[in-house]
Parts: C-alpha cells; sequence; structure tokens
C-alpha cells in the first residue's frame, strides 16, 4: 500500500504523552487527583465530564509513531474522500468524523476509556479513539500483519460514524431496549458487522 506523501486528515488528535492519555482536569489535576476528583464530582452529583477537558495538544515526537500517526491520518483522509464523494453522488454531504490517538487511557464523551477495550467509536463526541499499541496486539497476538490490518480497524470505525450519522447507532439501540441478552447481541453483532 502506498500512502507516504498522501494527504493527511486535520481531523486527528494527538493526546499521547500527556500523563494518562493525555488526561487532565481543569486546575491541574491529574493521574490519582484526577480520579479522585471524578468520584468527589459524582457523589456530588455533578457531571465530571462537564468539568474535565481531554488535552489536545501537539503531536508527540516519539520516532516510529509519529510514522504510524502520519500512516493513520492518511488513511483517515482517505475515508473522508471517499465518503464526500459517495455522499455527493446521493446529493448528500459527509461529516468528517475526528480520531484521537492515546496511550493507556483517555476520556471522551463516552466516559473513561483505556486501550484495553481497543478502537472505539464514541457517537456522544462523534469521534474514533485509538492507541496505537493495538496495532502491534494485532501483528503479535493475531499475525496481522503489513498494511491492510490498520486501514481495515480505522474504516470500521469509521463505519460506525457513518452508521451514527444515518441514525442506524440511535434505532439499533433503542431496538435493544427490554429485548433478551441473546437478542440484543444478535443485534450489536449485526451492526459491527
Amino acid at each position: 500500500m502506498r500512502w507516504k506523501g498522501g494527504r493527511q486528515s486535520a481531523n486527528v488528535f494527538d493526546r499521547r504523552g500527556g500523563g494518562r492519555g493525555g488526561m487532565r482536569v481543569v486546575g491541574g489535576l491529574g493521574g490519582l487527583g484526577a480520579v479522585a476528583f471524578v468520584v468527589v464530582a459524582l457523589l456530588l452529583g455533578v457531571d465530571p465530564s462537564l468539568l474535565l477537558e481531554p488535552s489536545e495538544g501537539p503531536p508527540v515526537s516519539s520516532g516510529a509513531n509519529d510514522e504510524m500517526r502520519e500512516f493513520v491520518a492518511v488513511v483517515l483522509a482517505d475515508t473522508e474522500d471517499v465518503w464526500q464523494a459517495q455522499l455527493a453522488e446521493q446529493g448528500g454531504a459527509y461529516e468528517p468524523t475526528g480520531l484521537v490517538l492515546y496511550t493507556a487511557g483517555t476520556l471522551s464523551r463516552c466516559g473513561l476509556t483505556d486501550a484495553a477495550i481497543g478502537p472505539f467509536y464514541c457517537p456522544a463526541d462523534r469521534r474514533i479513539y485509538l492507541d496505537l499499541g493495538f496495532f502491534d496486539q494485532l501483528a503479535r497476538g493475531l499475525g496481522a500483519t503489513g498494511d491492510f490490518a490498520r486501514p481495515y480497524v480505522i474504516g470500521h470505525e469509521v463505519g460506525h460514524h457513518l452508521q451514527n450519522l444515518a441514525g442506524v447507532l440511535d434505532k439499533v439501540h433503542a431496538a435493544q431496549q427490554g429485548l433478551p441478552e441473546a437478542e440484543a447481541n444478535r443485534l450489536s453483532v449485526r451492526l459491527e458487522l
């Protein structure tokens, strides 16, 4: 796959290297202070996400990861170009998603997250969250080496963004309410596929 030198999306936000995935709390708290802050806010009935702000600082210089960041930005730009063209043919417009790179964990409008859950799309803030270490897990744990698996992961998450824009995510989540677990899981599997 030829990607070097390709257009890079401006919608990649790099939170790597800023503490726990770039999470900071208003007032300069971080780490355990942030956890304590969230607990106290919840006990007082305050939504901590209103007081927490993610750090969208400048890209972190980390050698190979800088190349991987460029790769991710080129792949995301490609999805933007393809979906803009596809939706324009149907008289619509594509609203690009953001993609947040983080290390270990970060904050999204869907809550605190960590790398253990893998890449995910948060419909509340319309962003994809990706710890680049996931690509290493793909290669080592699943033997998914090469350039194909990584764009597939990003494309899959962009697919969830398209589902969100089309209202499919809301319809599926509404349909899952009150269903037995097995049936709700079947809908989740269909959504993923």
